[in-house]
């Protein structure tokens, strides 16, 4: 598509934002006189400098009442075309939960397994994969550190699901397609805030936390947040240890007509000897899983990733119907791995093989948003419209290096260490040279017409993206770019059949870069080798109902999504092509529910069934086959419990379930499924004065071994293949936390 076709859009928000400025001053001329006071503010735990602040919490405290649907903003759960669930703060302590996959465990749609060759957080939604690396915070793109966030960082876990590239814009990594996450920072709240938290894992990891919060000035406009924390020890996995430091600050103010918010945080997060995944070749049976407190790492693995990241987020009301908001972010991240991934070639006695791999790298992003949102009538009918621009931008730096693939012997279930190999003289990867570019552009109009007291709202929008990326040779060299551009669109629809019952359906689309041809088959070359594919555009329907009983609250909704697919061409077998064809087709049913039953007890939790089939794949074996790492069923039941009798303590508990899945794409390797247990208690009481809550948690309660993840990724020929993620042994975490 032609570049031409931004014309349009970007009038549009010049054109926008003239009449909003012309607007504002002619509205200060009538007030030029007024020398009035400011009106009181009243301060509440704004993270993103909206006028709003954050969404309630919906009764049991554990979830909101909606969230951000992108651009369009904060929306109550029952007026949104989306289904968005957003985690609180208080949930995440009282599960003493330490990193976004943890808080993520009470979601009945998602499942966190693990990046392929590296201990990066993924999330499976809907069946496909995110990357932490495409999290976005307060809005933006991948600012947060890539492979780990720490719950410190974040006073909650947004989940929109499904496609998102009209309200979110394509993300960085191409994931996105079955959902999205948004962490919001915290927010200095009214009161002052002085809490420091002490926890222990098996007491052999110590963390010790602060969270101090003040506002200043006139009416408070004024808040400072800062958080730090220190975690080092041992895990419950043999020989694993790790070591986190971190620090953030959170700034706002905000003034009569002007928001402004802004973050700055550091974090560094390092590994030894971390339980790597499992690949699997040559093998007819998925090998039983083995101890859950085993490990088969090499004593000399580690990794290692440091971050400094920060955003600055503005807001100013141009009239009392039109404001306008303006953000920035950016994340430098310095990361260095020697990695020992384990392929097991016998099911039976569990031998495989390793190797060493180290490798470094570099990110430096920039990322960007602006725009405009108001409201206007037509008649009866109302317009809530939006427009913006973003933009965001990676340069990425790497080097590798390693030994030659299964020289060192290992074994599943009787692991032994081995002598670091060598790399050859003169080896170095100290100062890694640009390896890719990203450039993604994109601008936005959308508009919510409601009608009959809102009762009826449609929700119609396009975005125009632009997708450039440049790939870098060892000797920095192009080797090959790329520029695309494409239009999604968007229709959303809520009808509010009763106060209490909304029924919603949405169409939307998912962006994400077309593969790259490799440069042989089998030592046939390619024809188009080296070639990009236009870019993929997943198309998902979905129809829903949405209940709001005061105190107990859910949903069910039907999804239909495609992932278009890719693969060689070999019907002339002298001139193989890389082409895409085919496509992933996922299907399923969501189930959610949350609050309270009664004054004592409340409920998280939900039911997902996913359909996910491989079709037209140019191979027979796999047309109709499952999608990888995709269980057909999972199940999340939540409750706690606060004993009347006993003022202070609640108990909870949580049961997850995730049904078989398959490793291959032939599907002859599957896993079984699992359950697991986990139980907690809480207790709040006072200390000279102040409150003091103590905490206890055991996850796995009954020490289940089992694989938790099969998570599948595709090779530039649009061949699958799996690896597998043991789950994690029973964990006994204590903590205490004194607010004074």
């Amino acid at each position: 598509m032609s570049t031409c076709k931004l014309t349009p859009i970007a009038a549009g928000l010049w054109l926008a934002l003239s009449v909003s400025l012309n607007a504002y001053a002619a509205e200060q001329s009538d007030e030029k006189n007024d020398s009035a006071e400011l009106d009181l503010v009243t301060v509440t735990a704004s993270a993103d400098a909206s006028e709003e602040g954050l969404t309630p919490a919906y009764a049991g405290g554990q979830v909101a009442t909606g969230g951000r649907a992108g651009i369009l903003g904060n929306q109550d759960y029952m007026d949104s075309a989306f289904s968005v669930t957003s985690y609180t703060n208080e949930l995440i302590q009282d599960r003493q939960a330490r990193s976004v996959g943890e808080v993520l465990q009470n979601d009945p749609g998602v499942r966190v397994a693990r990046g392929f060759g590296n201990f990066q957080e993924s999330y499976i939604m809907r069946g496909f994969i995110l990357n932490s690396d495409d999290i976005a915070y307060n809005g933006l793109y991948s600012i947060l550190p890539r492979q780990y966030i720490a719950t410190e960082l974040f006073e909650r876990v947004e989940v929109l699901r499904g496609a998102s590239s009209f309200l979110t814009g394509a993300s960085p990594s191409g994931g996105g397609i079955g959902g999205n996450i948004n962490l919001l920072p915290k927010r200095a709240p009214n009161e002052d805030l002085n809490r420091i938290t002490l926890a222990t894992d098996h007491a052999e990891q110590f963390v010790t936390s602060a969270d101090i919060a003040r506002r200043f000035g006139e009416d408070n406009q004024f808040g400072v947040r800062v958080n730090a924390s220190r975690r080092d020890g041992g895990t419950a996995i043999d020989g694993e240890e790790s070591e986190l430091g971190l620090f953030s600050v959170g700034l706002d103010w905000r003034g009569e007509r002007a928001r402004i918010s802004a973050d700055i945080g550091w974090q560094n997060n390092e590994l030894d000897e971390t339980r790597t995944n499992v690949s699997l070749v040559g093998v007819d049976r998925v090998p039983s899983a083995p101890d859950s407190d085993s490990n088969w790492a090499q004593p000399w693995s580690y990794s290692d990733e440091e971050d400094v990241f920060g955003t600055l987020r503005g807001e100013f009301d141009f009239t009392d119907s039109v404001t306008g908001w303006a953000a920035y972010g950016f994340r430098r991240t310095d990361e260095e791995n020697s990695l020992a991934n384990l392929t097991v070639g016998d099911a039976t006695t569990g031998d495989g093989t390793t190797n060493r791999f180290d490798n470094t790298r570099e990110d430096d992003i920039d990322t960007g948003e602006l725009g405009l949102r108001g409201v206007f009538e037509t008649g009866p009918v109302q317009h809530d419209w939006v427009m913006s621009a973003a933009h965001f931008n990676i340069d990425s730096r790497s080097d590798f290096a390693f030994t030659a693939f299964g020289g060192l012997n290992n074994n599943l279930y009787n692991p032994f260490a081995s002598a670091r190999p060598e790399f050859a003289p003169g080896t170095d990867i100290s100062s890694p040279g640009k390896t890719f570019s990203t450039e993604l552009e994109s601008y936005a109009i959308g508009d919510t017409l409601s009608v009959w007291n809102d009762r009826l709202s449609v929700t119609l929008g396009l975005r125009y993206q632009r997708l450039q990326g440049v790939n870098y040779g060892p000797d920095g060299a192009r080797t090959s770019e790329y520029d695309e551009t494409d239009t999604t669109p968007v229709v959303g629809a809520v009808f509010k059949l009763t106060p209490a019952v909304s029924l919603y359906a949405n169409y939307i689309e998912s962006l994400r870069q077309g593969e790259t041809a490799p440069l042989d088959d089998g030592g046939t070359p390619l024809v188009n080798a080296g070639e990009v594919l236009e870019p993929y555009v997943s198309e998902q329907q979905e129809i829903g109902v949405k209940f709001d009983g005061e105190t107990l609250g859910g949903g069910i909704a039907y999804f239909m999504t495609d992932k278009p697919r890719s693969f060689i061409d070999r019907s002339d077998a002298d001139n193989p092509v890389f082409t895409a064809s085919g496509e992933d087709q996922h299907q399923g049913v969501e189930l959610t529910a949350f609050g309270k039953l009664n004054e004592n007890v409340k409920l998280l939790g939900g039911l997902t069934w996913t359909d996910a089939r491989q079709e037209d794949t140019g191979n027979e074996t796999l047309d109709n086959q499952r999608v990888i790492g995709v269980p057909e069923f999972q199940a999340n039941l939540g409750t706690e419990w606060a004993i009347p009798a006993i003022e202070g303590l609640a108990l909870d508990a949580r049961a997850v379930y995730t049904s078989s899945m398959y490793v291959d794409a032939q599907n002859e390797l599957k896993l079984p499924s699992w359950t697991r247990f986990d139980v907690g208690a809480r207790y709040q009481t006072e200390f000279q004065g102040n409150e003091l809550t103590l905490r206890a948690r055991v996850d796995n309660l009954f020490d289940r071994d089992y694989w938790a993840s099969a998570s599948g990724f595709s090779s530039g020929a649009g061949d699958r293949s799996g690896y597998l993620v043991l789950g994690s042994p029973r964990t006994v975490t204590l903590s205490a936390t004194l607010d004074f």
